[in-house]
């Protein structure tokens, strides 16, 4: 195994998740990982398959979709994190996968991990551990707003029995910030006359702007 298993990890493995999840993790994803880096070495289906199926006399992993789901669970405990370019409904055989919880924190976050809690009405992410977050995500847009930090409290607000970290919390939070800037229509900017201007969440131009904009276009070119 690459090195002794930080705190942040040890509190994460000892909560209520499966022992496949454990094995795939501590076995499969951790044992040869960068600790630099924090990255996985590449997956390799059809060693994890071998992995999780070794005590059984009839296989019940037999699919990579299957060692995908176990992955999803570990993403929701916050012991594993998807680069931009991974998609889990998807094949990710030869894809590395990161390790946020592999190394130990820096002293600024180390706080972070000390502490579970259910989620709170007040809620709000830890910015500077966002930001680092979100560039390990490779997110480029990282601004975010009240009502990104209201959504995901009022889902998390519904499911008391979820306890995680301020750290996971704020990695969850970041998650979900990247899931909503790839989605389907999703737009940082817009076109406006001649010009492409930052649109704020909850703000459109009307006409009248459009108009004006368009009008002052028309009067550089002249």
């Amino acid at each position: 195994m690459s090195k002794a298993l930080t705190q942040a990890e040890q509190t994460v493995l000892q909560s209520p998740i499966s022992n496949d999840c454990r094995v795939l993790y501590l076995l499969g994803l951790r044992i040869n990982a960068n600790t630099a880096t924090t990255s996985s070495a590449p997956v390799d289906y059809k060693a994890l398959l071998a992995l999780l199926n070794a005590d059984s006399k009839e296989p019940h992993y037999l699919r990579g979709r299957q060692i995908n789901s176990l992955i999803k669970q570990l993403e929701q405990v916050g012991l594993v994190t998807l680069p931009l370019d991974i998609d889990l409904d998807r094949s990710i055989n030869g894809k590395t996968l990161l390790l946020p919880l592999l190394s130990e924190p820096v002293s600024d976050f180390d706080v972070l991990h000390k502490q579970h809690t259910a989620m709170t009405a007040d809620w709000k992410p830890n910015a500077p551990l966002f930001k680092e977050i979100a560039n390990l995500l490779g997110i480029i847009d990282k601004t975010f707003d009240d009502n990104d930090i209201g959504e995901f409290v009022a889902y998390w607000l519904g499911r008391p029995s979820s306890v995680f970290s301020e750290f996971q919390w704020t990695q969850k939070f970041a998650n979900n910030i990247k899931r909503k800037r790839l989605a389907s229509g999703y737009s940082s900017s817009k076109v406006i006359g001649t010009q492409q201007v930052k649109v704020a969440a909850g703000i459109e131009a009307d006409d009248n702007a459009k108009k004006l904009v368009a009008k002052y276009a028309s009067s550089k070119k002249s």
